[in-house]
């Protein structure tokens, strides 16, 4: 394993101890199983170190050098060591999937020119670094706001009226870089439409514009940094600068923060520091950068943290943690030129207890099935009155390990508001969706409408598409439902 480089004070020290099991956690995805993570982790980490190093004493450091704050920084030097183990003989150890999409169209996205990579990693790299590292810690590394403020020394009491701020810039950043980005008259004609809707919430979305987001997914990326309201931000953070398993690392981390929250269940997060606590953080902060490179078990115990590693996985039967979900935008589609030719679907590994218990809806609604085509023991649905609402289920693209899909629901009631919900057979997983707000809790989907599209006429129609991702197969979504009454549900 390379050695990781000397910190170069106690600040340095400090930050190598938060950074380090984000690092790690990444690399595993990335990766085969533990001894590659470590190597990869190590090498990357000194390889993104060094970056940052160069970058604050260089010619141009009197002026803030456009770059990503710590953690993304290194993350990102993850995954161009591991570019750089594919070219260079080294792949087997990295992940099948991981080493598909690096020889893909969608890895040169990231090295290419600047002006066509994602829009949400530009957002964020033309940021102030303070104010992009608030962001991140706060959406994707999924820490509460009294660990926000201790980390980035900010005042506890106006950290949420900040993350509000740079959200606003976040989006004004996306929105500028959007415009600028070259594209087809087709996405051209909509990226003014598009702005406009999002600068008023209150105005519709015309369904032209909705159809074309769920089938354009440099559009759809830009929409989900450009809309005010919704969940699609964390993932369109960790999507855009990350790429390849972004969802699966989003994932993690915030399974990592509610695993301390848990820890430490009756911490209060406004109590005045232990004397000596600062310097103690210190010296952990060094020797866990020095046991890095002996302990193996320590290593092991790192990356469980977010699923089981490559070996467990397979002892367990559970290899849902190990496997990234990605956004299909960051995949290899699948055609003819890439489909393995030996390469058969396979069955969804069940989930682990704990896995199941996490996910597990405490009050679920109803799972049926409108067809023959069932699962045995799959409750059905009642039929005490007849269906006042159709539903079309289209799914418009698919790839390895995701899809888009859009629902468009018919009522014969007038709405004032609404929710849709439905079940999944494989396991599949949303992870952005627009026009909608959505929660999902184990296979059953709940998309609520909009502030802008709660309205429907009797006899109208309301439409919202998503993104998800799925494993071994993808089977049309069932038992969808409208304010808890079932739809006739057809599948395109």
């Amino acid at each position: 394993m390379p050695d990781l480089p000397t910190p170069q004070d106690a600040t340095e020290a400090a930050l190598f101890a938060e950074c380090w099991d984000a690092v790690l956690s990444y690399a595993d995805l990335c990766t085969v199983g533990p001894e590659s993570a470590g190597h990869l982790a190590s090498e990357a980490f000194a390889a993104g170190l060094r970056e940052a190093r160069e970058a604050g004493t260089g010619p141009g450091a009197a002026r803030r050098p456009a770059r990503l704050p710590r953690i993304p920084l290194l993350l990102v030097a993850v995954r161009t060591t591991a570019a750089a183990w594919e070219e260079s003989g080294r792949g087997d150890g990295l992940d099948p999937d991981l080493r598909l999409w690096l020889n893909s169209e969608h890895a040169a996205r990231y090295t290419g020119p600047p002006l066509g990579r994602p829009v949400a990693l530009r957002g964020l790299r033309d940021m102030q670094e303070p104010d992009a590292a608030l962001l991140w810690l706060t959406e994707v590394e999924a820490l509460p706001p009294h660990v926000v403020a201790r980390t980035l020394g900010l005042d506890p009491a106006t950290v949420s009226d900040e993350v509000a701020q740079v959200r606003g810039l976040f989006r004004d950043r996306c929105r500028r870089n959007h415009l600028d980005t070259p594209m087809d008259a087709r996405c051209r004609s909509y990226a003014r439409l598009l702005d406009a809707v999002h600068r008023s919430p209150a105005a519709d979305i015309p369904g032209d514009l909705s159809r074309h987001l769920a089938t354009c997914v440099p559009c759809a990326e830009a929409a989900a940094c450009l809309r005010p309201h919704g969940g699609g931000l964390p993932a369109a953070l960790a999507g855009g600068v990350l790429g390849w398993g972004g969802l699966a690392y989003l994932e993690r981390r915030r399974r990592a923060a509610e695993a301390r929250l848990a820890a430490h269940p009756g911490a209060d997060p406004d109590a005045p520091a232990r004397p000596g606590a600062h310097k103690a953080r210190i010296v952990r902060g060094a020797l866990l950068v020095t046991a890095v490179l002996v302990s193996a078990v320590a290593l092991a115990v790192s990356m469980t943290q977010g699923g089981s590693s490559a070996g467990t996985g397979a002892a367990d039967g559970d290899l849902s943690a190990r496997r990234p979900v990605t956004d299909p935008g960051f995949s290899l589609p699948v055609t003819a030129a890439t489909r393995p030719a030996s390469k058969t679907p396979k069955p969804s590994a069940s989930p682990s207890p704990r896995a199941d218990r996490a996910t597990r809806d405490p009050d679920p609604e109803p799972q049926g099935t409108p067809s023959t085509t069932a699962r045995p023991g799959t409750p059905r649905p009642s039929t005490a009155e007849p269906p006042s609402c159709t539903a079309v289920y289209d799914v418009v693209n698919e790839w390895t390990d995701g899809f888009q899909a859009i629902v468009t629901v018919t009522t014969d009631r007038a709405l004032d508001d609404w929710r849709v919900a439905w079940s999944f057979r494989d396991g599949q997983r949303v992870g952005q969706m627009w026009d909608a707000e959505y929660a999902q809790h184990g296979p059953r989907v709940t998309a609520t409408a909009a502030d802008y599209d709660k309205s429907v006429a009797a006899g109208g129609k309301l439409t919202f598409g998503f993104l998800g991702s799925w494993r071994g197969a993808n089977s049309p979504a069932y038992d969808l439902t409208l304010d808890g009454r079932a739809c006739a549900l057809k599948t395109g």
